[in-house]
């Protein structure tokens, strides 16, 4: 489904608020939130609108889609990211946001990382962004995605990715699929030779990406 809007501050106004009501769907439902965030300028956008909402902060649980193999307090991570849009306004407990521990290498934090996943079932919303060429997390073309769960782990490692750095840790395409919602956020007009391969039945790596209900694409200012 896909959901269109003419600025991008009102996608990142409109998701930010439709966060808070599957939130708060989940909570009374299960007491609890599990919730994957994205990396990039356009989750950033809604994490900022995030921090300013009243929520049951203690029901969060926080995953990440991926992660650069970066120094723990390195800028360029995801977590770090989130930390400055996001986290250090709210009272999300720091023993609920599981980030993922890029810092000890790729291989050795994508095990360490299947390991917390394992544990659980599936989320209730999966936050995702497209690249220019397709990809989505750190799932890039001309590689292996882990579609297949019992050929991948739900944390995989990327050793070649084309923008540096090329060492990073990513959700498989299987995990993230496994999600009651899985969003995508996307804007600007470089997204839409991707968005139209995508619309196209390419197979592009956001195209992997097939939990049991449709995606849902969130749009502003690509055509």
């Amino acid at each position: 489904m896909f959901h269109e809007y003419p600025s991008a501050a009102l996608l990142y106004r409109r998701a930010a608020e439709g966060i808070e009501r599957v939130a708060a769907e989940a909570i009374a439902l299960r007491g609890v939130f599990r919730i994957v965030l994205a990396g990039g300028s356009t989750p950033q956008g809604v994490y900022r609108h995030l921090s300013h909402i009243k929520a049951e902060w203690r029901a969060w649980h926080v995953y990440f889609g991926d992660e650069r193999c970066l120094p723990v307090d390195h800028p360029e991570r995801n977590s770090a990211m989130a930390d400055q849009a996001w986290f250090e306004q709210v009272g999300i407990p720091p023993g609920q946001i599981y980030r993922i521990p890029a810092q000890l290498g790729a291989e050795a934090a994508a095990a360490q990382y299947s390991r917390v996943l394992d544990k659980l079932e599936s989320f209730d919303l999966v936050l995702l962004g497209l690249g220019q060429d397709g990809h989505t997390a750190s799932l890039f073309p001309g590689q292996e995605w882990g579609r297949v769960e019992m050929q991948a782990a739900a944390a995989i490692a990327v050793h070649d990715a084309p923008k540096p750095p090329s060492d990073r840790v990513s959700l498989s395409a299987w995990r993230l699929s496994r999600s009651t919602r899985v969003w995508f956020l996307v804007t600007g007009k470089d997204k839409r030779e991707a968005l139209q391969s995508w619309r196209r039945g390419e197979g592009i790596p956001a195209a992997s990406i097939v939990p049991a209900n449709e995606v849902d694409i969130w749009l502003a200012a690509v055509y």
